[in-house]
């Protein structure tokens, strides 16, 4: 019994030792696949999150959470612990962005705002490419005969059209030749237009290089060089003015020689073709030496595909909207395409040559007009054609959206931070203005040059510049921004913005040429600058008698060597070569008379004013302060000088 009674409980308590055992077991393979679970889990978050994102120069928490598959509140927390207090839609800048993606392994590339909103093109795979014209950009200095050789080449007389004879806009024109055709973009030889040489530069497959040979290299020659050289095409040389008995091409070749282009005949790469615009003289050559190049470089392009291109010029056409030169790069334009034209969308209305005839289509490498723009897209802008008008009009929108973002980050908001610098500012003279033009480029080109103006006395800010018209709103925000003036460029005030104008007392400046506009606006800046305070010597007195008065002081009995003594001058007291005091006249008198001045020749007496220590054989040196009207170049100089002598100092 007693046998049978000690196995019975330990029977019992194994299995309850089993059951135990089995659930701690139970216990740790639940733990273990939670474990598994969650490490899954953070393994597929970490697929999720890609190795590169794109990003513009600023993003909101919640973009930048929807580019990395997370939840904007598990960001939020993250700038929270690095003492960054925001909200899911509030920006946060690129190197933010940058450190805040770091942590998750993923690498941030900021791209431009085409960039962000990217059209895809279609493929060349398996199509067709077909040979193109050549884009020819003509480049160069002011007056070298770029519009001219042109002219000479399409038979047309565009040169006379611009004033001054100053090409103002870029120019594109297909030519017609014995041997195919060409297509030309003239661009303007003016300091003011680098912009318009970059962009054509970069549209462009050959550039020819006009230099007069009475002129030889000039600064926009060597721009316009080193443009070509950026875009790395090819350069062919066209040395103009063959004709002058001035000229000499040799100095020409030898200087271009020294910037690496050698001619052909001296062991070089680059042709040099000497014309005659005005005589119109080895066209043919010049011809012929672009259609060689051209052929070396292979130019195809496919014509079947969606057409895109870069936008040249854009103006607002009075019947006719806003109008648009594009050059299409590849596929083939159609009346009723849809497309995108910088951040604008719109359909192609209607297609105009470059001789203004209306045409159905047109093909890679042609300069047209194109009508049916919603707005006015800025020069350089590309331009594509896309599936369809919904698509174009949400790619837009998107682009639109992005610009309104990217400008009101520029809009500068006074903090603690920055109050001094604001203040500081505030003490500035400021001119204000605002620009119409009858294209965009040369809108760009003219505030581009503008803002050059401005110093750290004078500052001129542009605060609005567009193509078109000069209308009511121009005027009334002219009014608003009190002592803003209008500069119109090629373009007129409407007859209800003049009256407008004359009503509000605002200034409208109306310019054909750039540089008169420029040189008018600096000699206003250079109106409001404060003038300069420079010593003017009078006078030369020497004393030769010191008496002392009671109760008065040191009377300066002397004799007036040169010049003239006021009353009230200023005075250096000048003892063996140096200047000992500097003050005003107290009073001047001839015997007993008090006096306004006293000639050369003359004596009088002199005291000055808190000064006692007169001695017999000093020299007063009379002097006048007298105000200089300042150049904005000056004060240029004067600051660059500044900086010279620091860096002098510093090394």
């Amino acid at each position: 019994m007693p046998l049978a009674t000690g196995k019975g409980p330990a029977k019992k308590q194994t299995f309850k030792g089993k059951k135990t055992a089995n659930y701690r077991k139970d216990k740790e393979l639940d733990f273990e696949e939670k474990l598994l679970q969650q490490k899954k889990k953070a393994q597929d978050k970490a697929n999720a999150i890609p190795k590169e994102i794109e990003i513009m120069e600023t993003i909101s928490v919640s973009e930048l959470a929807r580019k990395m598959n997370l939840k904007a509140s598990e960001l939020i927390g993250k700038l929270m612990g690095m003492g960054m207090m925001v909200t899911m839609n509030q920006s946060i800048d690129a190197d933010t962005a940058t450190i805040l993606a770091s942590e998750y392994d993923c690498t941030v590339h900021i791209v431009s705002l085409y960039d962000e909103t990217v059209i895809e093109s279609e493929s060349d795979a398996g199509a067709d490419l077909a040979h193109r014209p050549p884009v020819v950009t003509i480049m160069g200095h002011v007056d070298h005969g770029k519009t001219k050789t042109l002219d000479a080449i399409r038979s047309a007389d565009v040169a006379a059209g611009e004033f001054g004879g100053i090409t103002q806009h870029i120019g594109a024109y297909t030519v017609e030749t014995h041997k195919g055709k060409i297509t030309f973009l003239d661009t303007p030889g003016h300091e003011a237009f680098t912009m318009m040489r970059a962009r054509g530069a970069a549209i462009t497959d050959i550039v020819v290089l006009v230099v007069a040979a009475d002129d030889g290299v000039m600064p926009q020659t060597i721009e316009a060089l080193n443009h070509a050289k950026d875009a790395k095409v090819p350069i062919i040389v066209a040395v103009n003015k063959i004709d002058k008995p001035e000229a000499n091409p040799d100095r020409v070749k030898t200087q271009l020689s020294d910037y690496g282009l050698i001619p052909e005949e001296w062991g070089g790469e680059t042709q040099f073709v000497h014309i005659s615009a005005l005589q119109k003289t080895g066209l043919d050559e010049l011809l012929d030496a672009i259609l060689i190049q051209s052929e070396i470089l292979e130019l195809t392009a496919n014509y079947d595909c969606r057409a895109e291109g870069k936008v040249i010029e854009s103006r607002i056409d009075h019947g006719r909207g806003i109008v648009a030169t594009i050059i299409v790069e590849r596929g083939t334009l159609r009346t009723g395409d849809p497309y995108v034209a910088g951040v604008y969308s719109g359909r192609v209305r209607a297609i105009f040559s470059d001789r203004g005839d209306k045409i159905e289509e047109a093909t890679p490498s042609m300069p047209v007009e194109i009508l049916g723009l919603e707005g006015m897209p800025n020069a350089g802008d590309p331009f594509q054609v896309t599936e369809s008008e919904r698509h174009a009009r949400q790619i837009s929108s998107k682009r639109q959206e992005l610009k309104r973002f990217e400008d009101s980050r520029n809009v500068k908001k006074v903090t603690l931070d920055n109050l001094y610098d604001t203040i500081h500012e505030g003490e500035i003279q400021e001119l204000k203005v605002i620009i119409k033009g009858d294209v965009q480029g040369s809108v760009e080109a003219l505030k581009s040059s503008l803002e050059k103006l401005s110093t750290k006395d004078v500052r001129l800010n542009v605060i609005h510049a567009s193509a078109g018209a000069i209308n009511d709103s121009d005027v009334m925000l002219a009014a608003a921004d009190s002592n803003a003036i209008i500069i119109g460029f090629n373009v007129r005030p409407t007859p209800q913005a003049k009256l407008l104008a004359d009503q509000e007392k605002v200034d409208i400046r109306k310019y054909n040429v750039i540089y008169k506009a420029v040189e008018e606006i600096e000699q206003a800046m250079e109106g409001m600058l404060k003038p300069d305070i420079k010593e003017e010597v009078i006078g030369t007195v020497e004393v030769r008698e010191a008496i002392k008065v009671p109760k008065i002081g040191t009377i300066a009995g002397s004799y007036v060597l040169q010049g003239t003594v006021k009353r009230s001058s200023t005075v250096h007291v000048i003892r063996e070569g140096i200047v000992v005091y500097t003050g005003k006249l107290a009073s001047l008198r001839r015997f007993k008379d008090d006096v306004k001045e006293v000639a050369a020749g003359y004596e009088c007496g002199i005291s000055v004013e808190n000064y006692n220590d007169v001695r017999v054989g000093d020299q007063f040196e009379v002097i006048e302060f007298v105000e200089v009207a300042r150049k904005l170049k000056d004060s240029e100089k004067l600051s660059s000088g500044k900086g010279d002598d620091a860096k002098k100092d510093s090394e």
